[in-house]
């Protein structure tokens, strides 16, 4: 095509859910509550891991990181949804399409890195106690938090590059309820090889990484936690990292249902559907599942705000 690398459109239509058209104002009001409990959830993990000095530690440092990650996952998603259910506000320019695509992929990219990250943090907790401080002392841990948000936003900077030379001009209309960088590429009129290559190199040399890190670091904490003798040692040990464990697996099924599963398996509907409980519910269910099972976060949590 002469003209692959202009840009025809100057503004996309996300159409979020139109298969439901009489029920637009009660989903604007279930998300705003589940935006507002994300916020306030979020917001009480960070909020009581800085007063509470017996939460100084590497566990929950890290934990507060992931907090404002969920924190800052959602406001770049939900606030439009919000838009369009309420104001039938479907428009967003190019550049903002690209924008939200952008902190969206990098918010992904941080939590793959953040979960491998504190898994490795709970692996040394279990498995090498005696060296535990030592290992993860203050240097190591910021050093840790600010390698992650710094590929975080570094990771996704080639698509940045390379989807404005692209040519959307068969349509406007984004199938989703956010720029989906897979929705956009259907959308495209230019050969997508490159960035697609793009993406496998990524996937290859980044997510499989973090995947396998991640894991293999609980297969060691399991099988540290069998070797205890003392009932009460193993379900305290337990107790410390099924908390973790339970996000990591809600974090990767999500993952594997959006990107892994065969082609012929998926639907957009159901695309949509795991991708909202991807960026709404499960940073809503974070905050809960680690005060719930967490003891030391209910007795800081007792002791700031009672």
């Amino acid at each position: 095509m002469e003209n692959a690398n202009i840009t025809t459109v100057t503004e996309f239509i996300i159409l979020g859910f139109p298969e439901f058209p009489e029920l637009q104002i009660p989903l604007f009001c279930f998300f705003l509550l589940v935006y507002l409990i994300v916020l306030m959830g979020n917001l009480t993990i960070i909020t009581v891991t800085c007063l509470d000095p017996r939460l100084h530690t590497p566990m929950y440092f890290f934990l507060s990181n992931l907090s404002f990650l969920d924190i800052s996952y959602t406001s770049v998603t939900l606030p439009k949804l919000l838009d369009i259910f309420l104001r039938q506000n479907h428009r967003i320019s190019v550049n903002g399409c690209f924008t939200q695509m952008y902190c969206f992929l990098s918010l992904v990219t941080m939590e793959f890195l953040i979960l491998s990250v504190m898994a490795y943090d709970r692996y040394v907790a279990v498995c090498q106690p005696l060296c535990y401080r030592l290992i993860m002392n203050q240097r190591v841990c910021i050093l840790m938090a600010t390698g992650t948000w710094i590929l975080g936003f570094l990771m996704p900077v080639s698509y940045v590059i390379l989807l404005p030379q692209f040519s959307f001009c068969s349509s406007n209309e984004i199938n989703h309820f956010l720029c989906d960088f897979s929705a956009l590429m259907k959308l495209s009129c230019t050969s997508t090889s490159t960035i697609q290559c793009i993406v496998y190199i990524l996937s290859v040399f980044f997510g499989l990484p973090c995947f396998t890190s991640t894991f293999t670091s609980y297969i060691y904490i399991i099988s540290a936690i069998l070797r205890i003798r003392s009932t009460d040692g193993r379900r305290k040990a337990f107790s410390t990292c099924s908390s973790h464990l339970s996000v990591v697996i809600l974090f990767y099924l999500t993952i594997i249902c959006l990107y892994i599963r065969p082609s012929s398996m998926q639907s957009l509907e159901q695309n949509k559907l795991i991708a909202l409980l991807h960026n709404a519910l499960i940073p809503m269910f974070n905050p809960l599942i680690y005060s719930l099972k967490n003891k030391d976060v209910k007795d800081a949590f007792r002791k700031v705000f009672c």
